[in-house]
């Protein structure tokens, strides 16, 4: 029997990790999220994100790629980046032409 494979989301944005980077939001719209984990630390014997740092930035191949960021910050979890980093988006995609 085939497994089937399950989408991940947050807020209704798909979501995609690779290593340390996470992506919010699908490229065929006109922004994306990327979040990036920039130092962690132990907790419990788990390692959880002490430092990430977030972009918005547009999905257009033609623009140049530092300048494609929109907006970025840094943030102390990997929770708080998340839900600044969903407001972001829904934002800029309401605003989108």
């Amino acid at each position: 029997m085939a497994a089937k494979k399950v989408m991940l989301e947050y807020k209704g944005f798909p979501l995609r990790r690779k290593d340390n980077l996470i992506y919010l939001g699908s490229m065929t719209d006109k922004y994306i999220i990327m979040i990036q984990i920039l130092a962690t630390k132990t907790v419990k014997d788990m390692e959880v994100a002490s430092k990430v740092s977030i972009q918005l930035q547009l999905t257009d191949p033609a623009v140049k790629s530092r300048d494609r960021i929109v907006k970025k910050a840094e943030k102390g979890s990997l929770y708080v980046a998340m839900d600044l980093a969903a407001v972001w988006l829904t934002r800029a995609l309401a605003t989108a032409d």
